[in-house]
């Protein structure tokens, strides 16, 4: 069995977006899905949120394991990649909706500071996915630039949809997002996104 371990973005919590049916899924194909509420969501904080996706994500054996954030929670997973042993790597990361630089968020640009590693964070993890809709309204000023940073970075396929905005921009938003289930099944090595 493997593992899926999500990383929830800003006033966001285990039952927001589309994680239900995310989490549906992927259980219904025999994987566990661990998807931690991470501390003061409506007030994140860089430090605390790496150390609760880090705890979360301590019990499951790496190279069976995918990482999955959305939004500023792609932000946490790659911190936690960044900080984590390359001679683990994880199967593989998908960030949907994810900046690869600050986009105006005052309460959000600690996550940040100091640019990222992108040759650890390669080495953390055997492949990458990402996953964001063209007409993203947080990405900003063009949430193509933020995928083209992010698959120069990372190595990265990326999947980007015509519409759909932050895919899922409040934690009511309740979306069925089956291209999030593929590509995550394809990073462990499963279906193939279509």
């Amino acid at each position: 069995m493997s593992t899926i371990v999500v990383s929830h973005g800003y006033q966001s919590r285990e039952d927001s977006v589309w994680f239900p049916a995310f989490r549906a899924g992927l259980e219904a194909a025999g994987h566990q899905v661990v998807i931690p509420n991470l501390p003061a969501p409506d007030a994140p904080e860089a430090g605390p949120w790496l150390r609760a996706l880090q705890q979360a994500a301590a019990g499951a054996e790496p190279a069976d394991t995918v990482l999955v954030g959305h939004s500023i929670g792609g932000v946490n997973v790659l911190r936690l990649l960044q900080a984590h042993d390359t001679a683990r790597p994880f199967a593989g990361a998908l960030l949907v909706s994810t900046a690869s630089r600050e986009v105006g968020y005052d309460q959000l640009a600690g996550f940040f500071d100091g640019g990222f590693d992108w040759d650890r964070i390669c080495a953390s993890a055997r492949r990458f996915h990402v996953l964001t809709a063209i007409d993203d309204p947080v990405n900003v000023p063009d949430p193509i630039e933020h995928v083209a940073d992010l698959v120069r970075g990372l190595g990265a396929t990326a999947l980007v949809l015509p519409c759909g905005g932050h895919l899922g921009a409040h934690h009511a938003d309740h979306v069925d997002l089956p291209e999030a289930t593929r590509l995550t099944l394809d990073l462990l090595g499963g279906d193939r996104p279509r």
